[in-house]
This record gives C-alpha cells, structure tokens and sequence, in this order.
C-alpha cells in the first residue's frame, strides 16, 4: 500500500508543479472519509484548490491515521479542512454539509465525493448536494471493485414549488394536527392547499399520520 500512495503522491505534486492554466474558478472537493486511499484518488483525478473532509466525531485509530496522511500528503500542495459530524443522524449530516456548501464561494465549483466513511455519511452527503442541486457540479463515487474508476452519480433536485417550500416551513415551525389547522397559517386556497400536501405525501416529504409532520426527506428538502 506505501507504494500505491507514494505513486499517488508524487502524482499529486505534478499537479500542482504544473498547473492547468484558463480556469478562474476554484475547485472544492467535499468528501466523506474512513480510508485515506478514495480521497487521495479522488484528488489526483480532480485537483482541488480547497478539499473539506467529513470525519466522525468520535474516531478510531485508522481515520485519525487516514486524516494524517492526507494532512501531511496534500495539506502541503492544498488547502485542508476537517468537519467533523455525527455518524448515522442524517438529518443534522445533511445540515452540516449544506452549511459547507454555503459557506464556499459563489464562484467556486464544488464536487463531493461520496466514496469513503460510513453510509449514512455519504448517504446524507448526497442528499446535501441534492438540496444544494444549483451549487454543486458533480456528485462522484470511486467503485471498490475498480479503483481507478469513477461513476458519476445523477445531480438530482427536490425541485419544490414556492407553496411546497411555504408548507414545509409552517410545519416545521409549528403543531397542526390537521389541514384545516394549516389552512389558517398559509396564504392559499385550500384546492391548493390540498394538492400540494398530497405532493408532499407522494414526495415523502411530509406524514399525516399523527398529524402534519416533516419526514427526515422533508427536513433535508427545506434546507
């Protein structure tokens, strides 16, 4: 394994000893890690100015060991940040991330990768990037069985309408056991009202079973 990563890190400094000229805009990889090995792969094939690891809060001795190497391998050439996150509540995950991609530049091009952690990192990751469908370029995964491979994965949008995103907020912020108690809060008609909450129903966005309630898919899509 020391002379795969030393061929990736010499490879690495090419990149950066002979920059592509013609882009003003700064590249930003976002990406989940356990093993160091997708993300330094990951880095040879995109070469980012500015790469944002997703690390567990509470780590064993092998991604603290993976966080090292990355720091002393690319925090050389690169910009190098950890987030450090919660492991399997995607829902506050996805939070993070979206505050990651928000903090970025608006010019700058953000990729996420989604290769390495734990899935429900990865998962919420990419979720993330579905909420933030405008900022994101690509949405990429390395596949165990060939390293060397990269599958692009679809860019995807929750695509709401104003009154879906108007909804969703009202109730989140509030108790309504019923549509009717809804109807009160929101400027719609309630042929509207009705139509857009069975959307929200299709979507799983939203549950009506013990009342009007966000699912985890809805309080991501509201980011």
């Amino acid at each position: 394994m020391e002379t795969s990563l030393q061929s990736i890190g010499n490879h690495i400094n090419n990149i950066y000893d002979n920059p592509i000229m013609g882009s003003l805009n700064k590249k930003v990889l976002i990406a989940t890690l356990y093993r160091p090995e997708p993300v330094l792969l990951a880095t040879t094939r995109l070469g980012p100015d500015r790469l944002i690891l997703l690390t567990d809060k509470d780590q064993d001795k092998e991604q603290k060991e993976a966080i090292k190497l990355i720091q002393d391998s690319l925090g050389k050439v690169i910009e190098v940040k950890e987030v450090k996150t919660e492991c399997y509540d995607i829902v506050a995950i996805a939070t993070k991330c979206v505050e990651i991609i928000d903090m970025q530049p608006h010019d700058d091009l953000i990729f996420v990768n989604i290769t390495g952690g734990r899935k429900t990192k990865a998962i919420a990751l990419m979720f993330a990037a579905y909420a933030r469908h405008e900022r994101v370029t690509k949405i990429a995964y390395n596949p165990e069985e060939d390293k060397n491979a990269i599958v692009w994965l679809p860019r995807l949008s929750f695509r709401l309408t104003d009154s879906q995103k108007l909804i969703l907020e009202k109730i989140d912020s509030g108790t309504f056991e019923t549509i009717k108690d809804l109807s009160e809060k929101v400027d719609l008609s309630t042929a509207m009202l009705y139509r857009a909450i069975d959307e929200l129903k299709d979507m799983d966005l939203i549950s009506t079973e013990d009342g009007l309630m966000l699912t985890d898919a809805g309080k991501i899509a509201k980011l």
